[in-house]
């Protein structure tokens, strides 16, 4: 029998999936810290990025039988950490602008008048529809990044473009959604 170390995690996954506890102890012990500096790096709080690992992998250990994998963990966990982080931050602006509106006696807010009412699903459809008005070859490089963590060398390679042109597409990319969503879009981003 193999070592747990040496397995891909592709089978990993598949052992996983029959309740394997060592595979999943193989899993956490490999991506914990990956996980957690990513989740730090966006959070800006240790505590919150701590809890978001261990929500991740509770949620992990908890869908197992479901869990089909088609990259690697790596891209698994990239896209688990981005929604968990939003969620809490969409949760934490929710909550400031209702402590704002309180402090101020205002009901209105500017700019995001119900941000504390619309749930994440709202922001994030809000946030999708104004990725898919980019134009194409935009929206694409956008999706090669945010999507799929890819770098703006490996984008380059790809879309056969240099990375000057990558780097102009990412920047286009990010004035039109914060022009368009205001400080929504830093929660996507």
């Amino acid at each position: 029998m193999s070592s747990l170390g040496t397995l891909s995690d592709i089978e990993l996954a598949i052992r996983l999936k029959s309740d394997d506890e060592p595979a999943f102890s193989e899993i956490y012990s490999r991506y914990w810290d990956k996980l957690y500096i990513m989740a730090r790096k966006r959070l800006n709080d240790k505590r919150e990025a701590e809890e978001v690992v261990q929500d991740i992998f509770s949620n992990l250990w908890r869908r197992r039988d479901r869990l089909e994998l088609q990259k690697g963990f790596s891209h698994y966990f990239a896209a688990a950490v981005k929604f968990e982080v939003i969620n809490r931050l969409a949760r934490r602006a929710r909550t400031g602008v209702v402590a704002s509106a309180d402090a101020t006696g205002y009901s209105d807010i500017p700019d995001m008048a119900t941000l504390h009412t619309l749930d994440f699903n709202e922001l994030y459809a809000r946030f999708q529809e104004a990725v898919n008005e980019l134009p194409e070859k935009c929206r694409i490089v956008f999706h090669l990044k945010l999507e799929h963590g890819l770098s703006q060398k490996e984008i380059s390679r790809q879309m056969d473009i240099s990375e000057k042109t990558v780097e102009a597409h990412l920047a286009k990319a990010r004035k039109k959604l914060r022009d368009d969503l205001g400080n929504i879009s830093s929660f996507f981003l």
